[in-house]
């Protein structure tokens, strides 16, 4: 394969490709619905660590999965509450659709604490990343460059994104 290079100053930072717990500055890459497979739905976040700042695990990811309750087949919408004030959405704005409401989180930065955890499911023992807490960001002049493919699903100066049949691989 010709006509690539290597360029150190796109890299991953921090423990071995691992986010360790702690509080990131962080920008909503995308959000949205989805399912397992056995049916459980779920709304996740896709969340960067912004590189526009200084902190580790700089352009890594952080994914937060928020389910649906089994009891009544609905979010708790308390964790949307939470999550929109950390984002500083509107307070009291009525949205047409939960999709609406979805779109309106890509590209707000805010402040999480990020912790691994280790979770048992049907005898399976998994590591995962979550959020344990939401905050306002210290720093909501968002320059964050977005890597490759991690665009978002806003881009960050509102404009659209120009692909000719060059840049693609195929």
């Amino acid at each position: 394969m010709a006509g690539f290079n290597l360029d150190f100053e796109n890299v991953y930072e921090g423990n071995g490709g691992q986010v360790e717990d702690g509080w990131y500055e962080v920008v909503v890459n995308r959000c949205n619905e989805d399912a397992t497979p056995s049916g459980a739905e779920y709304t996740e976040f896709d969340l960067v660590i912004r590189n526009d700042l200084d902190q580790p695990s700089k352009n890594m990811h952080i994914f937060e999965k928020n389910f649906k309750a089994k009891a009544t087949g609905k979010y708790n919408m308390t964790i949307f509450n939470t999550i929109g004030k950390a984002c500083q959405l509107q307070n009291g704005k009525t949205y047409n659709s939960f999709d609406e409401l979805l779109k309106d989180f890509e590209g707000k930065p805010a402040l999480v604490f990020a912790k691994n955890e280790e979770n048992e499911n049907n005898g399976k023992t998994y590591n995962n990343l979550n959020v344990k807490m939401w905050n306002k960001t210290k720093f909501p002049d968002v320059q964050h460059q977005f890597k490759g493919k991690d665009q978002g699903g806003a881009p960050m100066n509102g404009g659209a994104i120009d692909i000719q049949d060059n840049d693609l691989p195929f």
